[in-house]
Parts: C-alpha cells; structure tokens; sequence
C-alpha cells in the first residue's frame, strides 16, 4: 500500500486522538469566592469633651522657711532630714538661759510693778477720805491719785515685758509652722543664729495635696471663646472641669484632678496665662518641681464623632479616610479629617455622618468596589464618653 493511502486510511483515528485531547485538555469552570465578611460600626453622635493637654509644673501649695526668731546657739537638732513632720514638732533648740533670765527679771518687775500700784492706790484711798474733811490739801489728793494712775500704767508696762520674755523664751524652741515633708538642715548644732538677721534653717513644704500649674496660650483660649459664643461647644463649669496628669513613661496619672482657677493677667514675654489645678498626692508620687503634662477638660460638643484608630487609614500622602459599606453591601472610600485622639479613638471633625457604616475589622482584606458580608461586630465603645485632646 502506497504512502498516501496508508494516510488516508489512519486519518478518522487521528481525528479521534485530537478530539480526546481537546476534551481534556478542558480546566473544570471555577468556583465564585463568596463575599469578604467585615465588622462595621455605625456611626452615631454623642457628646464629647473637648480638653487641652497643657505643659506646666508641680508646685507645692505651701511653702514654709523656718528661720530664727532669737538670737543664740542652736543646741540640737530634732528632726530627721527628709521626713514628714506635723504643725508643732519641735524642730530645733536654742539655748534658752538667756531667755529664761530675761523672763524671769521681766517677772520680778512686774511683781515690783504690782507692789508699789498696791501702795499707790491705799494712799489714793486715804487721802480720798481725808479730802472730805479738809484734812489734806487738794494737791496732795491730786498727787495720790496721779501716782495710782502712774502704778497701774506701770504694772501694765511690767505685764508687756513678762509677754514679750515668754515669747522669746519660746521661740528658742523653734517648732513646724505647717505640716509636710522638711528638707535638710540648713545649720548644725553650735551654729550661732539669728544675730542681726533671722536665719534659714529649713524649709518644709505641703505635698498632699499638690499643685500644677499650667500655661495655655491666649490664642486657643480665644478660639475656645468664640467656639463658645457661636454655640458650638459647651462651656465646662469650672467646678466640673476635670484634669488628667500625664507621666513621664505617657501613662495617665491614676488620681483625677480638678482645676481651681485660671489667672486673671497675661505673661507679656510668653502670651500665656495660668492655670492652677489640684491633684491628690498620698504617696508624694509628685515632687516639686517637676514638669508634667496634664489634659485638662474645657469644654464639650454635644455633636461629637469619633472612630476607633483602627478603622482609620492613609493614603501614598498620609492622608486619612476611612471605608464604608453602602446599601448595597459594597466597599466605598470617604476621606476624613481628624481631630485629637483619646484611648484608641479618633474624633472626626468632617467627613462622616450619623447612620454611616464604617469598616472597623477587615479592612486588609477588601478594597473599593469589593462586595462584603457584614459580620457581626464587636461591642461598640461609641456609646462610651470620648475626650478630644488638643495640643498647646
């Protein structure tokens, strides 16, 4: 058999071959990936409190310098530096002899002083008699009751010194004027003191509770003002106006606060003005001196929004916009501005409204145009109080 014919005669089975290959070269269809499941949140309105995080320092509210009120040497010191005393605890002792000679010579005078205003006043009373029947002139009656007169001014004179040597004799037992925490000593014993001037001793200071008092610039109290008149915001009274003391490692100081006043002049070299607030301090966590941050709470917008951080995200410029899931399931994109940030939710100040649903879990996983499956959501913390917190 010829070539062609044996070709001609292979030909259906060829055409078999290919048609079994086509068959299987075939993929099986594939399957649709059902819809992304996403949490949402619905945003609502709610009040907010609008506070200022606002740099200052701690103060003690009382400061008291012990310092000598007599003149002497200093015998002993009583206290231990750097411990807590009480109104009245002795702190030092001056050699109290002088003092007690002086007091007891202001007391002999007045016992003398007593003695001849004794005297003065039976003369006054005889002569007070005899002047009645001519018996003595009336220069003499004059004279007596004169220096009756000049007794009793002696005697009041005599009381004044036996004061003033008791005072002396006790101020040289100096004791605390206030309670608190006492520094170091600023002398020792042997130390001659208060000659001519009234000598340091030591210093004691009130930490429980302290002070912080902080500065805010005149241009966000006056944003804070027209915010105010415009009915924007709600003036927090001060009474009910709450403080947070900020730590150095950023942690939130565990006792609240409260502002007691705000001055009433602005520091011309800063712009600035001060506001005093009040913390509790039982362990003395908080020491003079310090710097601190404290997020004081000025006002409140009853129209507040906020989202939780996660749900915010940036773009390539860093700016944010959150996602949205429209009524038709589908992912959409809105661009937001933000406000302050507190615990781990963002205030938006434009670009949301009540009754929008924001992505809040899964945003990784979806992008604009995706359908989703909303997902149960986790407990919402929208109903939560939220302070907005904006900087110096």
């Amino acid at each position: 058999m010829s070539t062609p014919a044996r070709l001609y005669a292979l030909a259906p089975i060829l055409a078999l071959f290919l048609t079994v290959a086509a068959c299987d070269s075939k993929s099986p269809p594939e399957e649709k990936s059902p819809p992304s499941k996403v949490a949402v949140e619905t945003v609502k309105v709610q009040p907010l409190a609008i506070s200022s995080e606002l740099s200052g320092r701690i103060l003690a509210p009382r400061i008291a310098e012990v310092r000598a009120r007599v003149a002497g040497v200093v015998l002993q010191r009583v206290f231990r530096e750097g411990s807590d005393v009480k109104q009245g605890d002795v702190l030092f002792r001056i050699d109290p002899a002088p003092f007690q000679a002086d007091y007891d010579s202001a007391r002999a005078s007045l016992a003398k002083a007593t003695a001849n205003r004794f005297q003065a006043r039976l003369q006054e009373q005889r002569y007070s008699e005899l002047i009645g029947i001519n018996a003595v002139s009336r220069q003499d009656y004059d004279n007596a009751r004169a220096s009756a007169q000049q007794a009793d001014a002696d005697v009041a004179s005599a009381k004044a010194a036996v004061q003033r040597a008791r005072l002396n004799l006790g101020y040289a037992t100096v004791t605390a004027p206030i309670s608190g925490r006492i520094g170091r000593a600023l002398v020792t014993e042997g130390a001659l003191v208060g000659q001519n001037e009234s000598t340091p001793l030591a210093t004691i200071q009130q930490l429980d509770p302290i002070h912080a008092d902080l500065t805010q610039s005149t241009r966000e109290l006056n944003a804070l003002r027209r915010a105010f008149r415009a009915g924007a915001l709600q003036q927090v009274g001060q009474d009910q106006a709450r403080a947070t003391l900020i730590q150095d490692d950023g942690t939130p100081y565990p006792l609240p606060g409260k502002l007691l006043f705000s001055d009433i002049s602005v520091e011309p070299s800063t712009g600035q003005i001060i506001l005093r607030s009040e913390f509790p301090n039982p362990d003395l966590d908080l020491l003079p001196g310090s710097f601190i941050r404290v997020r004081l709470e000025q006002a409140v917008n009853q129209q507040g929004i906020s989202v939780p951080q996660r749900a915010v995200l940036r773009d390539s410029a860093g700016l944010p916009h959150v996602l949205l899931v429209d009524g038709q399931q589908r992912i959409n994109e809105r661009p937001v501005q933000l406000g302050g940030v507190q615990q781990d939710r963002w205030i938006v100040t434009e670009g949301l409204a009540p009754g929008d649903q924001v992505v809040v879990e899964g945003v990784q996983h979806v992008r604009v145009g995706d359908q989703v499956q909303i997902d149960d959501p986790s407990p919402s913390k929208a109903t939560l109080p939220i302070v907005q917190t904006t900087g110096q």
